[in-house]
């Protein structure tokens, strides 16, 4: 049997995996490694060296997951829709379902080679590189909203109109849903949200669902992003939806998950909110309206999802071993967006 070189926990078998790979690409050569990567709270993911491949491998976590969530394959038909676009994405190989190789779905990309930055400060570079690498990023974001959704395949990505409201629902359910309850934040902000509700303007784009700086790899040595990863919330939105929710880190502290709230912006070389905005406007060709909702709702959304995060820690499944540490960050979200409901 193939030796593998490991780092990290591998929550599946080895040589479950060498075998299909081996079936499937040829012998490893020697070359098989896998290596856990750290930082996402949702898909296990790992780099993956396999003769001259080197892949990354992404799949769903074990144990029971709620209806919906962790969907790897939502992932590899969007970034496969997407090669061909002017949106940076990995290039996929192969999609998986047979759940007797790894225990759950899971699909092989290219890896990208770049930087991902972990805190969207950016304490690592330059400010005026700090400036412009948030400017990648609304512009990235702007691409992917021009797209239409029926010239990459896919019209049927998600259901048109009232986007608003059947979010609010579906988190409203995923957060009933969860043996953490009641958290009287999140309630609270989830009547404010169904009452307050605007009426659909019509608005769909393709949209990512967890667009920020952490999603993003950048090239080597110049602020420009070459790859969005993530894609497992994608869907056809409200674009709204993507922009309340990359502007979040405005809203939120560092210790929030990593926001910017209260920082030196100018010091620091880090873009306003309302500079961020226009540059994705410039780059959209049409102005946009974000509106404390918008920003109330994307907090909402992470706060039921850092609930998920909670329960998977307390049932052993969580993707990243710090998950338990990141359970209060549910409640402190919801209380940003209570905050927000006030302006």
């Amino acid at each position: 049997m193939t030796a593998a070189t490991v780092k990290g926990v591998i929550d599946f078998d080895l040589d479950r995996l060498a075998d299909y790979l081996e079936t499937t690409l040829g012998t490893d050569g020697g070359s098989y490694a896998l290596e856990r990567i750290g930082g996402g709270q949702s898909n296990p993911t790992y780099f993956l060296n396999w003769s001259t491949h080197r892949f990354v491998l992404r799949k769903k976590p074990n144990g029971p997951v709620l209806k919906g969530a962790h969907a790897v394959e939502r992932e590899f038909r969007v970034l496969s829709a997407l090669a061909d676009s002017d949106v940076p994405v990995p290039i996929t190989v192969r999609l998986e379902e047979d759940i007797d190789i790894l225990g759950t779905p899971f699909y092989l990309m290219k890896r990208v080679e770049g930087r991902v930055f972990g805190d969207p400060a950016l304490p690592d570079v330059s400010p005026d590189e700090r400036h412009a690498i948030w400017l990648a990023a609304a512009e990235t974001l702007a691409r992917l909203h021009r797209i239409d959704p029926a010239e990459v395949g896919l019209s049927d990505f998600g259901r048109p109109g009232d986007y608003f409201q059947r979010q609010i629902e579906l988190w409203g359910k995923q957060y009933a849903a969860s043996p953490s309850r009641p958290i009287a934040p999140i309630e609270a902000l989830h009547d404010w949200l169904t009452q307050h509700m605007p009426s659909d303007d019509g608005a769909s784009a393709l949209c990512h669902g967890d667009f920020r700086i952490g999603n993003l790899i950048f090239h080597a040595t110049e602020p420009r992003v070459v790859a969005v990863l993530d894609w497992e919330l994608s869907t056809l939105g409200h674009p709204m939806a993507d922009l309340g929710f990359v502007c979040m880190a405005w809203h939120t502290s560092p210790n929030e998950y990593g926001g910017l709230l209260g920082l030196d912006h100018a010091t620091l070389g880090l873009p306003t909110e309302t500079v961020f905005l226009d540059h994705y406007q410039t780059h959209l060709g049409h102005p946009v309206h974000l509106t404390p909702f918008h920003r109330a709702f994307a907090l909402f959304r992470f706060a039921v999802i850092f609930v998920g995060i909670a329960d998977r820690a307390s049932a052993g499944t969580a993707a990243d071993p710090n998950a338990a540490a990141l359970a209060p960050l549910a409640e402190r979200f919801a209380f940003r967006a209570l905050e927000l409901c006030q302006t």
